[in-house]
């Protein structure tokens, strides 16, 4: 089986999370994408929630940061999952997708057009969404749960 790396983002803001409609997948996702070469995971889910929303975020650690001179750290993620993916183009193949919970830089972000900013009540209710197909559909259950998981570490902080 072929594997790629990717890496996404819950991207929370005062009890909201960014999401959009993914024609391809047809269903409401957070943003992310593949790793590129010689990049690393932190720099790829920058890089990607800025393409994909427009903001500049930063990273939630989740895990203790060790102080070392050398060699440099990279910021481990919340989660990583392996996701089948049944690509039309590419054939089937999986995604080793590492999660991280972000949260904008700017105090008033706003997003790329096609992204919503979905409350926690919205999440927490597992509340249908309109992807303008004339039909609404709630976000998958892994990003509802993932999505509940970055409210509270947020609300921790």
């Amino acid at each position: 089986m072929i594997r790629h790396f990717t890496a996404t983002a819950f991207v929370i803001h005062y009890n909201s999370v960014a999401l959009h409609w993914h024609k391809k997948i047809d269903a409401w996702l957070p943003p992310g994408g593949h790793i590129e070469p010689n990049e690393d995971p932190v720099q790829a889910v920058l890089r990607e929630v800025y393409e994909e929303t427009g903001l500049h975020v930063s990273i939630v650690p989740t895990s203790p940061i060790i102080n070392l001179a050398y060699p440099k750290q990279v910021l481990p993620p919340f989660t990583i999952e392996i996701e089948d993916i049944n690509d039309p183009v590419e054939g089937p193949h999986q995604h080793i997708d590492m999660i991280y919970i972000c949260k904008p830089i700017n105090d008033e972000p706003i997003l790329n057009d096609g992204w919503l900013w979905v409350s926690k009540d919205e999440v927490e209710n597992s509340t249908p969404l309109g992807p303008g197909t004339g039909e609404d559909i709630p976000p998958p259950k892994d990003v509802l749960i993932l999505a509940k998981h970055a409210f509270t570490v947020v609300g921790s902080l």
